[in-house]
């Protein structure tokens, strides 16, 4: 049964299902989805918990082992499914499909995290099946139109009030990156006290001397072709504390915006239509950064960065061992025009050893 994020701490209150699906590619809401079920579980007497990760030449038959081991001091436990982006594939397809002929006689809850569903994976038959006995978790990104109401009641969890007008300036001073709205909003509970109604000048001020204002600054510098500048704002990154997943989100956001832009000038249309066509759209003021980014950066060479982006990604789930920050500054030292300090050994796809 299909039931959407925001309504699921309900539903699992209600009853806890065999078989979860959260899936998507927004990570906030992803994140809070797979914490209620956990809270939903120990909730329930459901203390031992198992995970499997999904990676590349994934031994699906352990699945079907995990299901099968009895604890000594349980009569259930929460197994958990992390594939994140990964595709099942056939052999996925089939041991999903052989775990749900096992639901009847399974006391176990089956916790599957992943990336988004299409329309086809939904009519196959171990979707079908799971989605029968347990909850479909969609996780979509928040509409622009939708963001604003979404962050005032987001701001509630955190024992704040805040006005509307206040909610979408928010949303725009964070890009739409409903991790990093989070995390202002939860400094801001720790400025405030409970139930403090934040206004416009609260957020203007409160999120403009913060660190994740400089995750944007970072963006500018790396689009204007200023190597040093973005090398001193990644270093000043790390140092204070600022996760490496919001500074990767918005450098890799960057190289997707250069390379529809190079897609939408191929096809002959003019650079301000194709700012124009961008979701949200590239304002003028930041127009001659892209211009000049455009004019630095082939299509080729995006494609490389965004490989590059890919395996940091893979480093940050640690599925892969490139050095985490020193990645990111090679990263952003290169989309600057820059070079970066790694060898190219470095880059080169290895699944971790810990993994």
């Amino acid at each position: 049964m299909k039931v959407f994020a925001d309504q699921l701490p309900a539903a699992l209150a209600k009853k806890l299902p065999r078989v979860v699906i959260v899936a998507g590619d927004e990570p906030l809401q992803h994140r809070d989805a797979c914490d209620a079920v956990r809270a939903a579980a120990r909730q329930a007497g459901v203390e031992e918990r198992e995970v499997l990760d999904v990676e590349p030449n994934f031994a699906w038959g352990r699945l079907m082992e995990m299901s099968s081991n009895l604890s000594l001091f349980a009569t259930s436990k929460l197994m958990e499914l992390r594939l994140g982006n990964h595709k099942l594939g056939q052999e996925g397809s089939k041991a999903l499909a052989q775990y749900a002929e096992t639901l009847d006689n399974s006391d176990d809850i089956l916790l599957i995290s992943m990336g988004k569903i299409d329309a086809k994976q939904q009519k196959s038959a171990w979707f079908k099946t799971l989605d029968k006995q347990g909850l479909f978790v969609p996780v979509w990104p928040v509409d622009v139109s939708r963001l604003g109401y979404w962050l005032r009641d987001r701001a509630s969890l955190h024992g704040l009030q805040i006005d509307l007008d206040a909610a979408r300036l928010l949303g725009e001073r964070t890009e739409g990156n409903l991790l990093a709205a989070d995390q202002e909003l939860q400094k801001l509970a720790l400025i405030h006290p409970q139930g403090t109604r934040l206004n416009v000048e609260s957020i203007a001020q409160g999120v403009e001397d913060s660190t994740r204002f400089d995750v944007f600054n970072l963006a500018d510098a790396c689009l204007k072709g200023e190597p040093s500048r973005a090398s001193r704002i990644v270093n000043g990154l790390r140092s204070e504390g600022v996760e490496a997943p919001i500074v990767l989100w918005a450098l890799t956001r960057e190289l997707r915006i250069l390379l529809s832009l190079h897609q939408h000038l191929d096809q002959g249309q003019s650079f301000e239509h194709a700012c124009k066509s961008q979701k949200p759209m590239i304002f003028d003021k930041r127009r001659p950064a892209y211009q000049k980014a455009i004019g630095r950066l082939p299509m080729k060479r995006l494609h490389k960065l965004l490989l590059m982006s890919q395996r940091l990604d893979l480093a940050v789930k640690g599925a892969a061992t490139v050095p985490l920050w020193p990645g990111l500054h090679d990263l952003a030292m290169t989309i600057a025009g820059g070079r970066g300090l790694l060898s190219e050994s470095a880059w080169t796809y290895r699944i971790s050893a810990n993994n």
